[in-house]
């Protein structure tokens, strides 16, 4: 299974990518990599730390727990994610020019970084409930950015919706859903795939495009 590594997807990973161990760095990698093809409960420590090179007893210099992996991957991702909605919605241009490229790159995002995204967006039941509050808090947010932009849309009369909130979790819905099914046999490029996205969100939210 391959992945775009961490590094590219999170360059401003929690103490900074540079300051990071590099064991500990190859054991985020290990995780996500185990995490995405067997799930979080089918993962052991072991398979974590053989896909990093190591032994189980050097995980646990660096990490607690396999949850506690994954807890730092889920926040991390949703983080990133969060930005790149953020810096979208606050660009220049109308609202039907900022939905665009936020979908363009929220979905190209996904397709690109498809093995986190599938560990980020489907392993939230294993978290333990202190980081889901967390993370639940960035996905609330995430949500309330891609909330206001269409409100925005609406009241600017260039966008057409019955309820913001609904549309507002379809579109991310469908740029989540990419790390699902891409794989590196997908016809389309995650960029190709981000710009008919962009197209077909604002034609569901009524936009003239």
């Amino acid at each position: 299974m391959t992945s775009t590594p961490i590094a590219d997807l999170w360059p401003s990973l929690p103490g900074g990518s540079d300051a990071r161990p590099e064991a500990a760095y190859r054991l985020l990698q290990a995780a996500v990599e185990s995490f995405a093809e067997r799930g979080f409960h089918a993962t052991t420590t072991r398979d974590i730390a053989t896909a990093a090179g190591m032994s189980p007893a050097a995980l646990y210099i660096h990490y607690q727990s396999k949850a506690a992996l994954l807890a730092e991957i889920s926040q991390a991702g949703h983080a990133a994610t969060l930005a790149l909605v953020r810096e979208a919605a606050a660009g220049e241009g109308e609202p039907v020019a900022r939905m665009r490229r936020l979908v363009e790159e929220f979905t190209t995002w996904h397709a690109r970084g498809r093995t986190v995204g599938r560990v980020v967006n489907y392993e939230l039941h294993a978290l333990p409930e202190d980081a889901y509050a967390v993370v639940a808090a960035l996905r609330l947010d995430i949500e309330r950015e891609v909330s206001a932009l269409i409100e925005e849309g609406v009241t600017a009369g260039v966008f057409d919706v019955s309820e913001v909130r609904t549309a507002a979790r379809a579109v991310t819905s469908l740029g989540i859903d990419v790390s699902r099914w891409y794989t590196d046999r997908s016809t389309e490029t995650p960029e190709e795939l981000g710009r008919r996205y962009g197209e077909l969100v604002l034609r569901m939210l009524g936009a003239r495009v």
